[in-house]
């Protein structure tokens, strides 16, 4: 393994105060020299500096335990995981947690499988899909007890795609950077007429990343009507509450 990787991602999880062993520290090599091979042949990310990768995809998929104690979940759900961020992360670092990549790209579904077969994962799948219909589905909707997300959407459109997945008393968690204090009193509507609740908002800095991180945490309070999710592409153009 290269000694620079090794103390970059040791600092940065130190850091969130998060503990490595030397097998997922192994693991999360080998992640890294597939996204930068595999990206040399498709649009997986325009991150690939050994350390920002470590610490802008790594590390801050991590960050997720300043919000949640994950180790208390069993199930978890990743939409728009695009190169398996932030699900794989969380996968190697909580092993026992169930884990579903949903994204809506083939290929990079197939990247992800290719991953998940290389650094031994089990208890993980990636599925070709998008929410909107995903979200419909009885194997699906409404059986995770966590939820999360980095893709960029504005905060009402995001819960609609990745509420619909989370069981009442589950929870829903948005990866935002900069300020979000207007994005998120616009989406108050939409959560609550998705039957959720803002339960609260966990800011902070990492060093080696340039902007600062907010995990925007919704808790799921009542059963969804099955009017939503709406169908494919209305949640971006027509966010509840406008």
């Amino acid at each position: 393994m290269d000694n620079q990787f090794k103390l970059w991602i040791t600092e940065g999880m130190n850091e969130i105060s998060v503990d490595l062993s030397d097998a997922q520290m192994e693991q999360f090599f080998l992640y890294y020299k597939m996204l930068i091979e595999w990206n040399q042949v498709m649009n997986l990310t325009a991150i690939t500096d050994m350390k920002d990768v470590v610490f802008k995809h790594f590390v801050d998929s991590v960050s997720l335990v300043k919000a949640v104690d994950v180790s208390r979940e069993t199930s978890l759900i990743d939409v728009g995981t695009g190169a398996g961020f932030p699900g794989i992360p969380l996968k190697i670092m909580f092993p026992e947690l169930k884990v579903t990549l949903l994204d809506s790209l083939n290929k990079r579904v197939r990247f992800l499988d290719e991953v998940i077969g290389e650094i031994g994962l089990s208890g993980i799948q990636a599925i070709h899909g998008r929410a909107e219909d995903l979200g419909r589905d009885s194997g699906h909707r409404e059986r995770y007890g966590l939820c999360v997300s980095r893709a960029v959407a504005n905060l009402a459109t995001l819960s609609e795609y990745c509420l619909p997945f989370v069981k009442v008393g589950g929870s829903f968690v948005s990866y935002k950077a900069g300020m979000i204090d207007e994005e998120v009193k616009r989406a108050e509507k939409a959560v609550k007429v998705l039957g959720g609740e803002i339960e609260g908002i966990v800011s902070f800095r990492i060093e080696g990343i340039d902007v600062g991180r907010s995990l925007v945490r919704v808790v799921k309070k009542s059963r969804m009507g099955m009017k939503y999710p709406r169908k494919a592409g209305v949640p971006g153009k027509e966010p509840i509450g406008g």
